[in-house]
């Protein structure tokens, strides 16, 4: 997601190799990494998993983030449209973790149908599919529809619990949503804007929609992870462990946002730190599919 150079340049060409190689080798490592002494036990196919994940993160802010951001664009040439192929992206690797599914279980298609997760993530790539041919489709904007059954049933399908699941549902709609908001719509501005040479009214209409979605990931973020993380558990556990890296980044890109905002106010180029910005938020989203690998804590409640 970086955006250095012109497009085709060998910089950019070997920023993208190195950070691709870089992201495949956190997501078929990390989760392994983070459980190093804990005791827990591995999760068959963890790697491949997180890549699966991480491509259905990726589909899911690039469309959600082209939709919010078509409408933050305003007047004016925009960026091609990303958002069909990115749902396609997504249904593909929902279709790939429901066969992997099937192979890590031993069971045969037709059970896995028939059990919540095997339900829930064809309905996701389902979901997908549809989002896709709305997308290419003269009105665009209907596949906001799909794309919040597939957010739902993600939601319902991410560390699934036996208390108070509905609330646990919740928070991880309105968070997954609030991500895919804050990358996606900050990656299609930085589109435009170099597409225009400029654009500043754009990235000042996009601030003001992020300082909600910041407030609605930082609400929920906070209350998920005391619901589900005793403070004994952050460094014994590989859950805990993510998370921590998960925090930094967050804070990281936190600051990277109010310096864009400072230079934004101050009348000076704010593409810099939101550049850099979008590329910590790319972190974020390989941590987040990690943490729906690792297992969860044994969390406190009734």
């Amino acid at each position: 997601m970086t955006l250095p150079g012109p497009p085709g340049t060998p910089s950019r060409l070997t920023a993208a190799v190195l950070a691709a190689v870089a992201v495949l080798v956190v997501a078929l490592l990390g989760g392994g990494i983070a459980q190093t002494g804990t005791g827990e036990l591995r999760i068959p196919a963890a790697g491949t998993t997180t890549v699966l994940r991480l491509l259905v993160l990726t589909g899911l802010a690039v469309h959600v983030g082209e939709l919010a951001g078509s409408r933050l664009s305003g007047q004016g040439p925009r960026p091609r449209a990303w958002s069909a192929p990115a749902a396609l992206l997504a249904a593909a690797a929902s279709a790939g973790l429901l066969i992997l599914f099937t192979a890590v279980s031993g069971l045969s298609p037709t059970v896995v149908y028939g059990l919540r997760e095997g339900r829930l993530l064809l309905v996701t790539a389902n979901a997908f599919v549809l989002a896709a041919l709305c997308a290419a489709s003269r009105r665009p904007a209907l596949a906001a529809l799909p794309l919040a059954l597939a957010v739902g049933a993600e939601a319902m399908r991410a560390h699934p619990e036996t208390y108070q699941p509905l609330l646990g549902t919740c928070l991880t709609l309105v968070h997954l949503t609030a991500a895919s908001l804050w990358a996606g719509s900050l990656l299609y501005v930085l589109r435009t804007m170099r597409l225009r040479g400029g654009g500043r009214d754009v990235l000042v209409r996009y601030a003001r929609m992020a300082a909600w979605v910041y407030a609605a990931l930082a609400v929920t973020g906070t209350v998920s992870t005391l619901r589900k993380l005793p403070l004994d558990a952050v460094l014994s556990t590989g859950y805990g462990r993510v998370l921590l890296v998960k925090l930094v980044l967050f804070g990281g890109a936190s600051l990277l946002a109010l310096a864009a905002r400072g230079r934004m106010l101050a009348g000076g180029n704010a593409q810099a730190p939101a550049r850099v910005e979008v590329s910590v938020l790319a972190a974020i989203m390989v941590v987040s599919a990690l943490l729906t690998v690792v297992p969860d804590p044994v969390a406190l409640g009734p």
